[in-house]
């Protein structure tokens, strides 16, 4: 029997290959072995139109993979089940990496459209498996002898995630109920690309023209030559100013026409909440009232109830919870901050009441006139590269690899460099693209992903491919590309991101990296942050771009003092976008009442300004409606205590303490997913994790005096 269905095997695995050479061709790239460094994706050598025939391609043979798991006449078993499942669609997954993480950071409307045409094939074939009875019954099978298959952990671990990811994608629904969790699945993977599209198309669709050079008082040099070069780009005179992010902060915070400062905000809070084709607001009703019946279906009141079962934060109640004593705690401050800004604002010959467009304009000119510190007097000191190399040097100092700068490897555009990542003993540790700057099709914000996840097969120890992509301010004529401090900032957070999936040492790629419960899934990112207020780092980092001179010591003083800068308003706009998110995904009924009116009872006791019928959060908000932080945004907050605790181990033994960084490797960074993520805590630090050590570092703690 055994040499039979060895035989069949065979005769399977030819077939396959021969109908890819056969129905393709040999001019597909993507149905081929890559050629490429390390087997990069061949970025250089991608047509646009390869991508539809080789996921269809790709989706037929995972589906052989799986019909082979299914007849197999063997017993079910650890290994020809569990394991065999995890292995499978190891092509598909490649090449629906390639083309979503590229429709993200450098995408067309052609790419959008066929991502409305993909996204629904790659949905209705995870159904196909998870809604397979007999694949079920298989791994039921394997779950009921699990203590006769004498696993390790990680084993354990993976049984135990496939059996329920199973169950939470509807295996156990009856036959009515698995066709509407089909149904609903499947309109959800278009709705949420239409909405992150429509994101994408409203920050591209503004611009502020400028002809009158007046309306740049205030401005620094830097932010009107980069909109002088803006302009130009498209064929315009004078300055252009944008909706992304380079463009935007600096206008905000220095330019004294406040009229136009206003416009600006009213724009930047207004995405896909005008009315128009691209508005958002049908959508989120939409999405929001498929994720209930999803979760009803399933047996959950909310679609929170869902998610959250399968995170540390376990319940509802305990994230509300959580937010509400964070909001306790954070807002006495936040109100202080607010009055303390409004009687400034007012010294300072301000006739008005304080708007939400005036809080960044005149929040600099306080932490100026508190510190004697502001964005422009600190970017000359943060050149990209200086920080770059600093922020490499750091992971060197930290875990002893290195990064290696190569041209050899294909990237996807002009502006990513790729990477080669070595560890002291054990060789080629993951392949690095860094993606630093704007444009049109480039989503907004900054986020950490990867083309290959790590995972171990046939003794061979399969290394990852991560991308780091962000939208940081462009080289002008004359001048670099110069960090504010905030963006030296998130380039440590989207770091730790990547050295999570750099490090991570696991059996099977769905439990390595960043395949870890999504309220944990920040700690390795948000730690790194920490080091953004060292002074010994700092020290190594900031460098005068024309000078190359360090930071005089009273600067990099006044960085580290003003860290905790209005943390109280800091603290609650993060918890209106938590609040904002559960109260989305805590609904039993489906959203009958308009958009505006939920978000804005949502957010009500987070509320510092006087409500804007012109601007929304909800229309634009990516994280929820499009990515997958739904019920999860409280996540950053929570991931904040883990990462308030976690550093204070390196605070007490050393920054740059070897012992200490080993630990937090072997215990967190190389586990991934293989283990509860409160175990792994634990043994790191000893101890779970106490929310005083976020507030107290936040100095969101009453003076005792």
């Amino acid at each position: 029997m055994k040499k039979l269905y060895t035989i069949f095997l065979l005769v399977l695995v030819i077939t396959l290959i021969s109908c890819n050479k056969n129905k393709m061709g040999s001019t597909n790239i993507l149905l081929s072995d890559f050629k490429t460094p390390y087997q990069t994706a061949p970025f250089d050598n991608i047509n646009i139109n390869d991508y539809v025939p080789a996921l269809d391609s790709a989706i037929k043979e995972a589906r052989a993979e799986i019909d082979i798991i299914i007849n197999n006449p063997a017993e079910p078993g650890f290994e020809n089940t569990i394991e065999a499942l995890d292995r499978a669609g190891e092509r598909l997954n490649r090449i629906s990496s390639i083309f979503f993480n590229l429709n993200s950071a450098h995408t067309s409307d052609t790419m959008q459209m066929l991502a409305q045409e993909i996204s629904p094939k790659l949905t209705g074939f995870s159904n196909d498996i998870t809604l397979n009875e007999a694949l079920f019954q298989k791994i039921k099978s394997v779950v009921e002898k699990m203590e006769s298959y004498h696993l390790d952990t990680e084993q354990q671990m993976l049984l135990d995630k496939t059996y329920k990811s199973f169950i939470r994608q509807g295996a156990n629904l009856d036959k009515e109920n698995k066709e509407k969790f089909r149904q609903i699945t499947t309109e959800l993977s278009t709705l949420t690309l239409t909405f992150d599209d429509n994101v994408l198309a409203e920050t591209n669709a503004y611009q502020l023209h400028i002809t009158d050079e007046k309306n740049l008082d205030g401005l620094p040099e830097s932010a009107r030559e980069a909109a002088a070069m803006t302009a130009r780009s498209k064929n315009l005179e004078g300055w252009v100013f944008t909706l992304q992010i380079p463009s935007y902060l600096p206008f905000m915070q220095y330019a004294t026409n406040r009229k136009l400062r206003e416009e600006m905000y009213k724009a930047y809070n207004s995405k896909a909440f005008r009315g128009n084709d691209k508005d958002n607001r049908q959508n989120i009703k939409r999405i929001t009232e498929l994720r209930l019946q999803l979760a009803n279906i399933l047996g959950y009141k909310t679609y929170a109830d869902y998610v959250l079962e399968m995170r540390m934060a376990e319940t509802p109640a305990r994230v509300n919870v959580f937010l509400n004593e964070l909001l306790e705690a954070s807002m006495p401050f936040a109100k202080k901050e607010v009055e303390e800004m409004r009687q400034f604002a007012k010294n300072h010959g301000a006739e008005f009441e304080l708007e939400r467009w005036d809080w960044l304009y005149y929040s600099e000119k306080l932490k100026k006139e508190k510190f004697n510190v502001d964005d422009e007097m600190t970017r000359p000191y943060f050149k990209l590269e200086n920080v770059q190399k600093g922020v490499l040097d750091l992971a060197t100092t930290l875990y002893d690899i290195t990064f290696k700068e190569t041209d050899k490897i294909p990237v996807y555009h002009p502006d990513v460099k790729a990477f080669e990542v070595f560890d002291k003993n054990s060789g080629l540790l993951a392949v690095l693209y860094m993606d630093f700057y704007p444009r049109e099709s480039k989503q907004g914000g900054a986020w950490a992903t990867s083309y290959r996840d790590q995972y171990k097969k046939d003794g061979e120890n399969i290394r990852p491919h991560v991308s780091l992509v962000f939208n940081f301010t462009k080289p002008t004529e004359t001048k670099p590309s110069l960090l504010t401090y905030d963006q030296v900032t998130t380039f440590l957070h989207e770091f730790g991101h990547s050295l999570h999936y750099i490090l991570t040492d696991c059996k099977y790629s769905s439990l390595s990296g960043t395949n870890v419960y999504w309220d944990f899934v920040e700690l390795p990112s948000q730690i790194m942050e920490n080091w953004a207020r060292q002074k010994e780092w700092l020290d190594k980092v900031a460098v005068h771009y024309e000078t190359g001179e360090k930071m005089h010591e009273q600067l990099l003083n006044s960085i580290i003092e003003s860290s905790n800068f209005q943390a109280g308003y800091a603290s609650v706009r993060q918890l209106t976008f938590a609040m904002n998110d559960m109260a989305w995904h805590s609904i039993t009924e489906p959203v009958k009442n308009p958009v505006e009116e939920f978000e804005r009872k949502a957010i009500a006791p987070t509320e510092l300004f006087k409500p804007l019928n012109e601007c929304l959060i909800s229309t634009q908000f990516s994280h929820i409606f499009a990515g997958g932080y739904a019920s999860g945004y409280y996540s950053y907050k929570w991931a904040e205590v883990l990462d308030a605790d976690a550093f204070s181990v390196f605070q007490k033994k050393g920054i740059f303490d070897k012992a200490t960084a080993q630990s937090f490797r072997e215990n967190i960074l190389s586990k991934g997913g293989s283990e509860h993520p409160m175990e792994l805590y634990k043994r790191f630090r000893g101890q779970e994790p106490d929310i005083n050590a976020l507030l107290e570092r936040s100095g969101l703690v009453a003076d005792k005096n």
